[in-house]
């Protein structure tokens, strides 16, 4: 899957590869910021692109390797193999043995290990800690030439297993899942490389030869035609030594030719519909052809997207949202790719809208824009969000990686940010008017309708039947696979002994960022960090309470009420707060959770005393308006409907019924029921917020580049005005007895693939014995590809795309939970093989596990405080549970002190699927009469 970077614009992605000097920092916001690019590249004789970034922030490096080869690469009728490869080249290579990449990523700590396919590139990369830089420079080059003899056609047959299960649950197990494929078929010839998904045809996939295989990996898998970054903490001299030692003597591939720009062509509109098995309300999506990336004019494309549906001013959310109340939003977007772009608009309409309707409010949308085109102040507006969203891309190595190769596949220069940022503060209210008549106008496009089951009299008149490839599911189909052969081949010759794993560096010091803290005039406690990487402040507010302090018989305040603090002021109309948030470049949210409400902000350094001033205007002064009520209802509502029909959706809720007492608000949906939203109104929004919203129960937490001094003077207003008064918080609660196991199936006809949810209510993160039992699953499920659940699952059988166990919670038990998608036709293979893995676990956890688990838990601490998101939950616990700063080495602690024996007392302790919950979303006519066989009694089914 591609690593989407949102565009307005690529340059504010891709800046995040470089710095901005101190003096950009006080640019106006309609300049160009001026930009120092801080890189390193050169190219080894065999034609590999190496980049350096580096970064000393923390003790970690990000190490991405990027080929130019996604599905635009491929063959007519031997589509998907791009991202096959990003599967197959983490399994075994020659040198690291089966396991490959995952099984040393669990060993040295590493995170993110990855890989993403895109129409034109696909990548590999991860983070590890600084001392395992040389190790994973040995690994990626053996990727790239010591890998391609160990495919073979087991292996190869369960990891088509692996890919179309992938398949199955992001498209033919999803609502909406094949819009993407009918109108690519539409929009692109038969001949034209983004014709087809990246994803492939699953009769495609399984087509494949192993041959047919190894011939695309050995033309495209070549030193000219990969590029590899390293971005972090690293001693570029020493790197650039290991980089050449290990992949000089990898050959040269032939010259590859690059591709010519190609946009999609129409010679007319055409409009295709199709019945969506998993769709409850009718979606219309429009699509324009428009140009490649970097093209002059997607610059201004990019800001027509954002301008005409982002905001309450624009104009579809005036036509469709406000006044014909046909959608509770709109989507607009111009995706550009390397050979052509696509500018796409869509509305997921009301229950029973028919899209004739939101097609007449459409043109209605793009009548106003072309009477009054955009304004100055709007288009200042859009640009101002660019330099926030530049310094939040640079919140990790990793992203930072990922957005360098991409830079240099595209263009050669991984500094060509600057001037890609200059091409974007350039656009005018002219180029914006000027690409809309170019590209959108009276122009032929694509219009999909999908609709639900039985409801095609909905979809857009004079559609015709959309071809959609479904898959019949056939018990027994798949042909059992042994992937555990050890493969005979000769080796690939080396200079050098590749076999030996080169040793870790010096091991990084954890360090601990330094905390401080404050309380309050009204009690608010406020807990900071001081973070001078980049120039800004993100904080939250978390006022404790959330759908705890619902009322059962209507639950679904707390989330409309948070939703509406953030539409208007007593003094600033919806429309007003919107530009006062977004013409300072800042982002302020609101949302309810389950134990809290929570402000969320981002902003620049500068901006933070403004931004700050507003979030005091949202807390202490709502508007209440009946209008946006309206609508944010509507809205609920709508999702409510949505989520009847999406497998994950139906599992996590049916979950949370079946573990949580009745009673017990957790046992819930934030959003409610469609019974209680109707029964909710505008009183009892305000009466949660007069009653609940207090200093008393609120929890500051501020990482940023102002020191304590300025965050606290900041503070005073609302520390005087805001004023305390007393909230009864619900006790904490704790899981009840076990009760025996029993199989829960909810129907979803003609399911591709069946959702399990498997727990119990467990433990609360205060019990003494939560940390240690989240060591206990690491093997199980938490270590990703080193758990047992993914080995057997995925690697072993192909049943799954992916699957994990957690325990989660808070000062109240939560669920240990493990969650998967399975082939719907292995369903009961699929449970039976987790109940003998829980079973057979405290027997067979081993010394190597033990070890296994130390490493990643230790080592892994190198990045756990990378970024503002990670520095901002480490000041969450400390200010919820009471923690101390250190805490993470009091784990570490933990993690040193475990012994076979107290795993093996931990999980016999809490892996009892005697003891479990088993729930199935899936097709209940093909696979509720066989889920007895699992030995938990007579299958109950949900939803009848």
């Amino acid at each position: 899957m591609k690593i989407v970077c949102p565009t307005l614009l690529l340059a504010a992605c891709l800046s995040a590869t470089v710095p901005l000097t101190a003096d950009a920092a006080a640019t106006p916001k309609a300049a160009a910021p001026a930009l120092k690019v801080d890189y390193q590249k050169f190219t080894l004789p065999n034609g590999l692109e190496v980049i350096f970034h580096i970064d000393r922030s923390d003790p970690v490096v990000a190490v991405n390797l990027t080929a130019h080869v996604g599905s635009s690469r491929e063959k007519t009728g031997r589509t998907g193999f791009a991202h096959l490869f990003e599967h197959l080249l983490f399994l075994e290579s020659e040198n690291l043995g089966k396991g490959g990449l995952d099984k040393m990523t669990a060993r040295i700590g590493g995170s993110g290990a990855n890989g993403s396919t895109s129409q034109d590139r696909t990548n590999y990369l991860q983070t590890v800690p600084k001392d395992a830089l040389e190790k994973m420079i040995w690994a990626e080059a053996d990727k790239l030439g010591w890998f391609i003899n160990t495919v073979t056609d087991p292996v190869l047959a369960k990891e088509k297993q692996v890919v179309k299960n992938e398949k199955r649950q992001g498209v033919d197990n999803a609502p909406y899942g094949h819009t993407r494929y009918v109108i690519n078929k539409a929009l692109y010839p038969l001949d034209h490389p983004y014709n087809w998904q990246v994803i492939g045809s699953l009769d495609d996939l399984q087509n494949a030869t192993l041959d047919d295989v190894k011939e695309f990996f050995r033309f495209w898998y070549v030193p000219n035609n990969v590029t590899l970054v390293l971005a972090g903490d690293f001693d570029p001299v020493q790197a650039r030594k290991w980089v050449e030692k290990y992949f000089s003597e990898i050959k040269r591939g032939e010259a590859i030719k690059p591709m010519a720009k190609r946009p999609g062509s129409l010679k007319q509109t055409v409009k295709l519909a199709h019945e969506d098995n998993f769709a409850k309300l009718p979606e219309l999506t429009m699509t324009w052809p428009t140009v490649e990336d970097l093209h002059p004019d997607s610059y201004a494309l990019e800001v027509l997207a954002e301008y005409l549906s982002q905001t309450k001013r624009a104009p579809f959310y005036k036509v469709l949202v406000e006044d014909s109340k046909l959608a509770p939003s709109v989507q607009i977007g111009n995706q550009t790719s390397e050979l052509a772009g696509q500018f796409m608009l869509r509305v997921r309409a009301f229950e029973g809208k028919p899209l004739d309707e939101v097609a007449g409010a459409v043109d209605q949308a793009f009548a106003k824009f072309e009477k009054e085109g955009i304004s100055e102040r709007d288009l200042n507006r859009i640009k101002a969000g660019l330099e926030t969203r530049f310094y939040s891309a640079m919140s990790s190595v990793l992203g930072k990686s990922a957005l360098l190769a991409e830079s240099n596949y595209l263009t050669g220069n991984p500094g060509y940010v600057s001037d890609s940022v200059k091409k974007t503060m350039a656009v005018t209210t002219d180029d914006v008017r000027r690409v809309y008549d170019t590209y959108i106008k009276g122009k032929p496009f694509v219009a999909t309708s999908f609709v639900p089951k039985g409801k095609l009299a909905l979809a857009l008149s004079g559609s015709g039947k959309a071809e959609v490839v479904e898959e019949k599911v056939v018990q027994g189909a798949e042909q059992a696979v042994d992937p555990s052969k050890n493969a005979e081949y000769a080796k690939t010759p080396s200079s050098f002994d590749r076999s030996k794993e080169p040793p870790y560096g010096k091991t990084p010091a954890l360090t601990v960022p330094q905390v401080w803290n404050t309380t309050l005039a009204n009690g608010m406690r406020v807990y900071g960090i001081e973070n001078k990487e980049v120039p800004l402040v993100q904080f939250d507010i978390a006022i404790d309470g959330g759908l705890l302090l619902d009322r059962l018989d209507k639950v679904g305040v707390a989330n409309l009420m948070a939703r509406m603090l953030t539409q208007g002021t007593a003094n600033k109309t919806p429309q007003e707060l919107e530009e006062a948030i977004q013409q300072l470049g800042a982002t302020i949210n609101v949302s309810a959770r389950t134990e809290d409400v929570r402000i969320s902000v981002t902003t620049l350094a500068r901006n933070y005393g403004a931004t700050l001033d507003l979030v005091e205007e949202i807390l202490l002064q709502p508007r209440w308006d009946e209008k946006e009520f309206a609508l944010v209802k509507a809205s609920v509502l709508s999702q409510i409907r949505q989520q009847e029909a999406d497998p994950n959706a139906l599992a996590s809720i049916n979950f949370a019924r079946l573990v949580y007492a009745k009673d017990d608000l957790r046992s819930r949906s934030i959003l409610g029921t469609a019974d209680t939203v109707n029964a909710i109104t505008i009183d009892d929004l305000k009466a949660y917020y007069r009653a609940n919203l207090s200093p008393s129960n609120a929890r500051m937490h501020v990482v940023g580049a102002l020191p304590k001094a300025a965050i606290t003077r900041s503070l005073a207003d609302i520390g005087r005005d805001w004023k305390a008064k007393p909230v009864a918080l619900p006790a904490a609660t704790a899981a009840a007895g076990a009760v025996p196991a029993k199989v829960y199936f909810v129907d979803v006809p003609d399911a591709k693939q069946s959702v399990l949810n498997v727990g119990y209510r467990a433990l609360p993160v205060t019990d003494p014995d939560y940390y240690p039992a989240t060591v206990m699953n690491y093997i199980l499920g938490g270590g990703g590809f080193a758990s047992r659940l993914t080995q057997q699952l995925r690697e072993g059988k192909g049943y799954t795309y992916g699957i994990s166990s957690n325990f989660s919670g808070s000062r109240s038990a939560g669920p240990f939970t493990i969650a998967s998608g399975v082939r719907s036709n292995v369903t009961l293979e699929s449970t039976q093989l987790v109940k003998s893995i829980l079973q057979d676990y405290p027997a067979t956890y081993s010394a190597a596990d033990l070890e296994t688990t130390k490493n990643f838990l230790v080592k892994s601490n190198a990045r756990a405080f990378e970024t503002a998101a990670a520095k901002l939950a480490m000041l969450d616990n400390m200010s919820k549970y009471g923690w101390r700063a250190d805490y993470v080495k009091e784990r570490e602690g933990i993690v040193k002190a475990m012994t076979l024996p107290r795993i093996q007392a931990l999980s016999t302790k809490y892996l009892d699927p005697s003891k479990m919950v088993w729930l199935v979303v899936g097709d209940a006519k093909t696979q509720l009469p066989r889920m007895k066989e699992l030995g938990f009694d007579e299958p109950v089914l949900i939803n009848k």
